[in-house]
């Protein structure tokens, strides 16, 4: 990866190369043509961000439900 970095004159920091990029008629339109990871994870379109804060709000949704489950069960009979 390190062969890739571009450094500009009177810049320290090497920025990488923009990734492939095309502006999506709708959310939904970016999803089926780009696919779930392209848009999280590769900014291929405008609604990366919308696509990681609905990835974010199911994996807090998942991990509350766990939490509350586990919270709920009783431990003390499982150990000897």
């Amino acid at each position: 990866m390190s062969d890739d970095l571009i450094v500009r004159k009177g810049e320290r920091i090497p920025r990488r190369p923009l990734s492939d990029y095309s502006e999506a008629d709708s959310f939904s339109h970016a999803i089926k043509r780009d696919g779930i990871r392209a848009t999280l994870f590769e900014d291929s379109n405008q609604y990366g961000p919308l696509a990681m804060l609905l990835a974010l709000l199911g994996v807090a949704t998942v991990t509350g439900v766990i939490i509350k489950v586990l919270s709920t069960v009783s431990f003390e009979n499982w150990f000897w």
